[in-house]
């Protein structure tokens, strides 16, 4: 290679890097930004954080037993958040003894913090995912697809805790792809914070005797089942198994977020047929169609799981996140975010030009989900329960991508995630 090749090619490095470190800073000062514009009142307490935070406040208090005595929520929510929609705290118990140092705060300061920990979230995650999301090549075009994925900017500005549960998704993929099962299952046990998500995810690699992953799982749970009773206790246990019977048999109650704002099976099913069938056919047909699609989705696994590729793996693992998200009974959108694993993992198997109509019903879905106009549109007119059917054809077109005879990934050229962010070119070692 001549000199001049060599001086040009660590200028262009260069040039990337620092193109790239901008990108990153102009991201962390936009989304803290966005953080310190949403912090105050009334903007604030209408977000879902002001849920959290009554839950975090009455633990911090003492009244940990009445946590789920809607009076007694209420009663603190109209002292100390009187903008507060009204919504009810349904998270798990351990969830509000591991927040109570937020309650302990003030909440304008509390929902500051909590934001800048999701922005540092959602700005480590393109870095962590990056070495096994190659696609797109572009390190700025990877990042714009990162800050255009409206979910995860809902989860910021609504004070979820769906960027969490994106991380969790992220590093229980790593870990199982790395053969790392006992510890994989013990880090996805922390999803039980939202273990309508985490209880079909965990099934399906049930189904899959990962039986390693099952038994970190359970230790984890079983840590967190201790927590929830030390802030809560037994009767405190029973009022919230009370409280989510409750949620289920009312799904178009507004406070406990209504079915037909869900991508789910439950909010199609629901929109479409409780109206001329009622509400104990629609469960059925809920229940039934979920069991089929986890069983369906663990038996598809184990039987493409003969090749053994890290291909196959990455395919089933990102067609059981949309699996275990359009099976859960409660969603609001910000939860859609661990699709965007799913949706760099597809891009980066896209299928090749053969395959006409897979590329067709696989990029429609890609463009789709990447479009935030559409996200807000369903939103306005609360009909985010018409994801469901297009999820579906995600899920069915990854299916048939596990079918197609694909380059295995084991020995295959991968970019560093720091190097790539670093802007250090690939090294050609075939020569």
């Amino acid at each position: 290679m001549r000199p001049s090749t060599v001086q040009f090619a660590l200028s262009s490095s260069k040039s990337i890097r620092i193109e790239t470190i901008f990108a990153f800073v102009g991201c962390a000062v936009l989304l803290i930004s966005l953080v310190v514009l949403i912090d105050h009142p009334p903007i604030n307490q209408r977000t879902d954080f002001s849920v959290t935070y009554i839950g975090s406040r009455m633990v911090y208090l003492g009244l940990g037993p009445k946590l789920y005595d809607l009076a007694e929520q209420q009663k603190l929510k109209s002292q100390l958040l009187p903008n507060a929609e009204p919504l009810i705290y349904e998270h798990p118990p351990f969830e509000a003894l591991l927040l109570a140092p937020l309650g302990a705060l003030p909440y304008k300061a509390a929902f500051l913090i909590w934001g800048i920990i999701n922005v540092a979230i959602w700005l480590f995650l393109p870095y962590l995912l990056r070495h096994y999301a190659p696609v797109p090549r572009d390190d700025l075009a990877y990042l714009l697809l990162w800050m255009l994925f409206l979910p995860l900017g809902g989860a910021l500005f609504e004070g979820q805790s769906s960027l969490i549960m994106l991380l969790l998704y992220s590093v229980t993929f790593i870990q199982l792809r790395s053969g790392r099962d006992f510890s994989a299952g013990a880090i996805f046990g922390l999803a039980l914070l939202k273990f309508q998500f985490a209880l079909p995810l965990a099934l399906v690699l049930l189904l899959q005797r990962k039986w390693r992953f099952i038994k970190g799982f359970l230790g984890t749970a079983a840590a967190l089942g201790v927590l929830s009773l030390v802030a809560v206790g037994w009767r405190g246990i029973l009022s919230y198994i009370h409280l989510l019977m409750g949620v289920t048999a009312h799904p178009d109650n507004s406070s406990y977020g209504a079915a037909k704002g869900m991508a789910t099976i439950q909010g199609f099913v629901y929109a479409l047929l409780a109206a001329p069938f009622g509400h104990a056919a629609v469960s059925v047909i809920v229940a039934a169609a979920s069991i089929f699609l986890i069983l369906w989705t663990a038996w598809l696994w184990r039987k493409a799981d003969i090749s053994a590729d890290l291909r196959t793996f990455d395919l089933m693992f990102a067609a059981t996140i949309v699996v275990s998200i359009v099976t859960s009974l409660h969603m609001f959108t910000p939860d859609l975010s661990p699709l965007i694993i799913t949706m760099l993992l597809v891009a980066r198997y896209f299928p090749e030009r053969s395959h006409t109509s897979l590329r067709l019903v696989l990029g429609t879905t890609l463009v789709l989900l990447w479009m935030p106009p559409l996200f807000l549109l369903l939103l306005a007119r609360h009909s985010a329960y018409l994801w469901f059917p297009v999820l579906m054809a995600f899920t069915i077109g990854i299916f048939k991508m596990v079918g197609i005879p694909g380059e295995k990934i084991a020995g295959a050229q991968m970019v560093h995630p720091a190097a790539s962010l670093a802007g250090i070119p690939e090294v050609d070692k075939s020569n």
